[in-house]
């Protein structure tokens, strides 16, 4: 019976340890595949947004300036 409860023990603290590392990897990977590229792909919109401003402020002068 004594040898018993270090097993239940390690065996408890093993599996435990397991979904432990496998939250970190899965937190990890979802970090890697889905928030970086949104992230990436919010700033590349929030650009283009910035240069069709620009642009457009830009004609708007150059229209004021033939009248």
């Amino acid at each position: 019976m004594s040898s018993l409860v270090p097993v239940v023990y390690y065996g408890g603290f093993l599996v435990l340890f397991f979904f432990w590392i496998y939250g970190i990897v899965s937190f990890t990977r979802d970090l890697k595949n889905r928030f970086v590229p949104g992230l990436r792909q919010y700033r590349r919109g929030r650009k283009q947004l910035a240069e069709a401003d620009e642009q457009e402020r830009e004609r708007e002068e150059k229209e004021q300036q033939l009248y």
